[in-house]
């Protein structure tokens, strides 16, 4: 009977903790349950904390040196060349003889040229005469004076060609390849010496999109040359390319007054600074990602309170994903880096991270 009584008592302890527990169990799953519908009603996101940083304002991009000027001089006049008067390597003017090309046919044509025009010249003077006591008629003499000015017309024809028988100098510079010899026959238009002016070069090299709103025309660029370690030199950026490349990259040129010992051809690095020279500043910067719409709507979502707050910031340059901060944050906020396309004013948020 006492027997009976243990049993009794034993299992009625183990109902009741197997009835606890249930309970325990239901309160533990109703808060589960709460939380999960307090979570509901989130959009996850991801931040990042607005901060000071060290940024690199220093942008480098690599090109190689072209000639300002370069030309390849061609004959104007077909014919054989009789006189070379430069070597590759010699320094000319605009304008200065480089060879010639033989004439003698040229001056017969410039003698028949002349006397025809003294021909001309006498027989106007004698139908003037002749109108004057009427001895012509007013379309004789117009005739005649036609004729006189094709004479003189003619005869300035024949100087052009004469004078296209001069090779000249298009440029000032150095003859970089001379492609002809004395005795050879050249036509018009053949090339016969390639001149480069380097006393000024320009620079040509490729800017990323994200870095070409940083330069301007006219800005200062300090140039390192590989070849020429141990001298300094600097230019002035002229042309910047309205479009890019189908990499995205803008052509920009960069001027050079050259100190003698460069060469067009030669590998160069400019080096693009801003902000007085300085090659870091500490900036508030925020990532740009962060943004609505692109960085140049201003506008970004902060953590406040457990919702999201739409503020509209100053923006300064782009560096790299970092957008300088100019006014509108302070530092220490939590910006929202993803998930604003589900973002309105005041919604409640869960960071993520």
């Amino acid at each position: 009977m006492k027997k009976n009584l243990i049993y009794i008592i034993i299992a009625a302890v183990l109902v009741g903790l197997a009835a606890y527990k249930i309970i325990d169990n239901k309160n533990d799953q109703e808060a589960e349950v709460r939380e999960v519908a307090r979570q509901v009603d989130k959009i996850n996101v991801n931040v990042v904390t607005a901060s000071r940083s060290n940024i690199e304002t220093e942008y480098t991009a690599n090109g190689t040196f072209v000639p300002k000027q370069e030309l390849n001089q061609s004959a104007d006049i077909a014919g054989r060349v009789v006189k070379v008067f430069v070597q590759e390597g010699s320094r000319v003017s605009a304008g200065q003889v480089l060879a010639t090309i033989k004439r003698d046919a040229i001056d017969v044509d410039v003698t028949q040229a002349q006397n025809n025009l003294q021909n001309a010249i006498i027989n106007n003077e004698r139908y003037e005469n002749a109108y004057k006591s009427g001895g012509v008629t007013k379309q004789q003499l117009d005739n005649s004076r036609l004729q006189l000015k094709n004479a003189q017309a003619a005869l300035r024809a024949q100087g052009v060609r004469v004078n296209d028988t001069s090779v000249r100098a298009g440029i000032s510079g150095i003859i970089n390849k001379k492609m002809v010899e004395p005795g050879a026959v050249v036509t018009t238009g053949t090339p016969l010496f390639e001149i480069v002016n380097i006393s000024t070069l320009k620079l040509l090299v490729l800017v990323d999109e994200s870095q070409v709103g940083r330069i301007q025309v006219g800005q200062t660029v300090d140039i390192n040359v590989n070849v020429l370690p141990d001298e300094s030199f600097s230019g002035r950026i002229t042309f910047i390319a309205p479009k890019s490349d189908a990499s995205l990259n803008f052509p920009v040129e960069i001027e050079v007054q050259n100190k003698g010992n460069l060469k067009a051809g030669m590998y160069a690095t400019a080096i693009f600074r801003t902000n007085h020279g300085a090659a870091t500043q500490n900036l508030l910067t925020v990532p740009a990602e962060a943004f609505v719409n692109g960085v140049s709507s201003g506008q970004l979502f902060i953590v406040q309170n457990g919702t999201a707050r739409l503020i509209t910031v100053k923006t300064g340059k782009v560096y790299g994903n970092k957008v300088q901060i100019l006014s509108g944050l302070k530092g220490g906020e939590q910006v929202i880096t993803s998930g604003q396309i589900n973002l309105d004013n005041g919604s409640k948020i869960n960071i993520v991270k």
